[in-house]
């Protein structure tokens, strides 16, 4: 998955059969649906990707200390900054560790 098929790939239903948690996760995010993707990553925590993926969803939803706590769980600084581009570069980390 490159990060241009990602991005076709949100026109879709559903996303690619196959698509890692954490990405699974990123793509409805990315499409509001945010509650599939807390869902996902809540199901699975533990995962430092999908942890990391909870601390963003945490910060989409305002609630700072709860992503810090998840960014902490992942091994992850927090992060500042406009949100979609943090999305973009958890997105590009996961897609380059496979």
């Amino acid at each position: 998955m490159t990060p241009e098929a990602f991005a076709q790939s949100l026109a879709a239903a559903e996303p690619p059969a196959g698509l890692p948690l954490a990405l699974a996760a990123l793509w409805h995010a990315a499409r509001g649906g945010w509650n599939q993707a807390h869902a996902i990553v809540q199901a699975h925590e533990g995962t430092p990707d999908c942890d990391w993926v909870h601390a963003h969803l945490h910060r989409i939803e305002g609630d700072a200390a709860n992503a810090a706590y998840w960014y902490r769980r992942a091994g992850r600084p927090v992060a500042a900054g406009a949100q979609d581009a943090e999305r973009t570069d958890i997105l590009a980390a996961l897609i380059r560790t496979g």
